[in-house]
């Protein structure tokens, strides 16, 4: 049935392409190029047959459920289908879901939930949609550091798996090739940079040259077109004018030195590093960083490239829902 889906994904079909262009009109940041990509790295990384049982075998997963439990389940709304990966979890564990989508993120998550039932009619008992989650066994819920206060008031007493802010880096040592340079241009522009596995800071050694870079970045720079982009890029521009702060740009994004790993829309944050191995040791125990971006990290280009093991924050998203 997954696998079904996948290639339902993959198709031409005119309803499936109708639903894509409607969630490019409910939310301009879902524009079709990364649209299309969300749903590729999906069919391609999450929903092919010999991928879904390697992966499922890891876990203790029943045929069937007997005793299934009611799942809440609180999606977020940065990237197309970002929610897919936790709603896959509960359907292959065999326990409810109830789900409350992101009001930016409605119209994919539920198209494809009416496929699955339309494959099979009994998983209309299993998946339904929410806008108030009362009632469930366990809850996992993904937002800001401020909805994350919410969820720990209201689903505190409950199992639970509640997400934060989070963001990416990347490590350059300056030896990086143009083809490293503008597979790391992926992991910085697509989805605008919305995504928690997105690089909005990068450390490079003193004295880089940032010459390659910049010119690399300007594979992007169509994205400067799109207006809410656009608003972000020129408002962060005119702060860092006003405020006489240094700034390198291509034209579509900003790069201006800053200790924070989190950066606006439209920045690149930077940091030069005398010791390498005091950057791999600050990052690895910050619980900011979802992954890192670099040589013998997370390979250039495959930041926005998720496998199923890949979980959210690190948490064994099957291993929790195993443990109920």
């Amino acid at each position: 049935m997954l696998v079904r889906l996948g290639i339902y994904m993959n198709s031409t079909t005119d309803a499936w392409q109708e639903i894509k262009k409607k969630a490019s009109m409910e939310n301009a940041w879902f524009i079709p190029e990364f649209t299309e990509l969300a749903v590729k790295n999906i069919s391609e990384e999450f929903l092919i047959k010999n991928k879904l049982e390697n992966w499922v075998a890891q876990y203790n997963v029943p045929e069937k459920n007997l005793l299934p439990k009611n799942i809440g389940l609180i999606m977020a709304g940065n990237i197309p289908l970002v929610g897919f990966h936790d709603f896959l979890c509960i359907f292959v564990s065999g326990n409810r879901q109830l789900i409350k989508p992101s009001s930016k993120d409605n119209v994919l998550i539920r198209h494809l939930a009416e496929q699955l039932i339309a494959y099979d009619p009994e998983v209309k008992n299993y998946i339904s949609f929410a806008e108030m989650l009362k009632g469930c066994d366990a809850y996992i819920a993904t937002g800001s550091n401020n909805s994350a206060r919410y969820f720990e008031y209201y689903f505190g007493k409950f199992p639970h798996l509640i997400r934060r802010n989070r963001t990416s880096a990347a490590i350059l040592n300056g030896n990086e090739s143009k083809m490293d340079l503008e597979k790391l241009a992926d992991d910085v522009y697509l989805y605008f940079g919305l995504g928690c596995r997105n690089v909005t800071k990068i450390f490079v050694p003193e004295d880089y040259d940032f010459v390659p870079l910049i010119d690399a970045f300007k594979k992007y720079n169509h994205l400067i077109e799109n207006h809410k982009y656009k608003n972000n890029y020129d408002y962060q521009l005119a702060i860092l004018i006003i405020n006489k702060k240094f700034y390198m740009t291509d034209g579509s994004v900003i790069l201006t030195e800053n200790s924070s790993a989190f950066s606006p829309i439209g920045v690149l944050h930077f940091e030069q590093y005398k010791n390498l191995k005091n950057v791999i040791s600050s990052l690895s125990s910050n619980n900011e960083i979802q992954c890192v971006v670099g040589n013998n990290q997370v390979p250039f280009g495959r930041a926005q490239q998720p496998s199923l093991a890949d979980y959210a924050d690190g948490v064994d998203t099957m291993k929790f829902l195993s443990n109920l």
